[in-house]
């Protein structure tokens, strides 16, 4: 199965894209906010078709303690509009942290700061989509048992 996952940020959204097995993520895009969120969401419905995702999921942004705060209940409200602006099946995933495993990870390949701001929201939806790939059932039966 393939998937689009989306790291919302203020300014710039994240964009990352499995292979189509549903096994490995990969950095696909950023999107830079235009200040129309429909106009957005549009894009992101757009990405998703583009690569044939067969769902979307979107980073929530949980407080350490697995709260919702403000971010994640603005994240919330941005996939269920999402969700009724596609048949594709949006869900969200718990990304807490994933902008900073991402950015060591940039930090240890010696992407320095400019560079770095320019892939670092498309790392961390590579990351949280990781993540949600991981953290699935697998769906085909081991033919070893």
């Amino acid at each position: 199965m393939r998937a689009l996952g989306i790291d919302l940020g203020a300014k710039r959204i994240g964009v990352a894209v499995s292979d189509p097995t549903g096994t490995i993520a990969s950095p696909y895009e950023v999107v830079h906010r235009c200040g129309d969120p429909v106009r957005d969401r549009r894009r992101l419905v757009e990405l998703a078709e583009e690569v044939g995702a067969e769902r979307i999921v979107v980073g929530l942004p949980l407080s350490m303690d697995g709260s919702i705060g403000p971010a994640a209940a603005a994240a919330l409200d941005e996939a269920d509009a999402l969700g009724a602006v596609t048949t594709i099946p949006v869900e969200t995933y718990d990304e807490r942290l994933t902008t900073v495993t991402a950015e060591r990870a940039l930090r240890e390949q010696n992407v320095k700061g400019p560079a770095r701001r320019a892939v670092v929201d498309k790392v961390a939806a590579a990351v949280l989509l990781q993540a949600w790939l991981d953290g699935r059932p697998s769906r085909e039966p081991d033919p070893s048992t």
